[in-house]
C-alpha cells in the first residue's frame, strides 16, 4: 500500500504542477496582450534569444550536418545509395534535427538565464518592488520573452537547417568526392515547402515551452541561491523533456 500511496502522491502532484503551469500561460497571455506594452523589453529579449544564440545553433548545425553525411555514406555506401545521401540530410535537418536540436541549445543556454534572471529577482524581492510600482510582472517579465521566443525561434531553425544542410555539402564534395552539381540537385529535388514549414512550427511551438518553463520555474524559485540552482536545473530539465514529447506528437500530427 505504500508504494501505491507514493504513486498516487506523484499523480497528484503531476496534476497540480500541469494546472499551475497551465495558469501561469493563460494570466500571463490574458495580461500580455492588453495595452500598454514594454517595447523596449521585447526587443532586448528578442536580440538575446535571435543574435546571441547565432554562434552556438550555429557550429551545432554544422558539425551535426557533418556527422550525419559520413555516418549515412558508411552505411548507403553498403547498399550502393550513395546518391540517397543528399536527400536524407536535408530530410532529417529540416523535419527533426533542425527544430530539435535547436530548442534543446536554445533551452540550455536561455531557459538556464531565464529561470537564474526571474528566479534572483524574486528570491531578492526585485519583483515584489515591481508590483509595489504599479508594474505587473507578468506582463514586464514575462510575456517579452514568450514572445520572443515564440516568434523567433523558427527564423534559428531556418538558419539551423540552411547551416546543417551546408555542412553536408561540404563533407560530401569536399571529403567524400561527391560531384558538386549532383549534391546540390539531389538536395533540392527533395526538398518540398512542408518539410521547411513543419519544422517552423515546431521551433515556434518549442521556444514557446523553452520560455515558459524557463519564466515559470524562475516564478517558483525561493530558497535563496539554493533554490535558484535547483529551479534552474529543474527549468532545464523540464523544458529539454517537453521538446522531445511535443517533437514526437507533432511528428505524428503534421505527418
Amino acid at each position: 500500500m505504500i508504494f501505491l500511496v507514493k504513486i498516487g502522491r506523484w499523480f497528484i502532484s503531476f496534476l497540480a504542477s500541469i494546472g499551475k503551469i497551465s495558469w501561469f500561460i493563460m494570466e500571463s497571455l490574458i495580461v500580455g496582450i492588453t495595452p500598454r506594452y514594454h517595447w523596449k523589453q521585447m526587443a532586448q529579449q528578442a536580440v538575446q534569444i535571435g543574435y546571441f544564440s547565432l554562434p552556438v545553433v550555429g557550429m551545432t548545425a554544422l558539425f551535426t550536418g557533418m556527422a550525419m553525411t559520413l555516418q549515412c555514406y558508411t552505411g548507403f555506401a553498403k547498399l550502393t545509395a550513395e546518391s540517397a545521401i543528399p536527400s536524407v540530410v536535408m530530410i532529417s535537418m529540416t523535419r527533426e534535427l533542425g527544430p530539435v536540436l535547436t530548442a534543446l541549445m536554445v533551452a540550455g543556454r536561455l531557459g538556464a538565464s531565464m529561470t537564474a534572471e526571474i528566479g534572483t529577482m524574486k528570491v531578492t524581492e526585485q519583483i515584489d518592488a515591481l508590483t509595489t510600482l504599479s508594474v505587473n510582472s507578468y506582463k514586464y517579465l514575462v510575456f517579452p520573452r514568450i514572445l520572443a521566443g515564440t516568434i523567433f525561434l523558427p527564423f534559428l531553425v531556418l538558419i539551423d537547417d540552411v547551416i546543417g544542410i551546408l555542412g553536408g555539402y561540404l563533407v560530401g564534395v569536399h571529403y567524400l568526392k561527391f560531384n558538386s552539381a549532383n549534391y546540390i540537385y539531389n538536395t533540392l529535388e527533395s526538398m518540398s515547402a512542408w518539410d521547411v514549414m513543419s519544422g517552423l512550427i515546431k521551433g515556434a511551438v518549442f521556444g514557446f515551452i523553452v520560455c515558459v518553463m524557463g519564466c515559470y520555474h524562475g516564478y517558483r524559485s525561493s530558497g535563496g541561491a539554493e533554490g535558484v540552482g535547483r529551479a534552474t536545473t529543474n527549468s532545464v530539465v523540464a523544458s529539454s523533456i517537453m521538446i522531445l514529447l511535443l517533437d514526437c506528437i507533432l511528428t505524428f500530427v503534421l505527418f
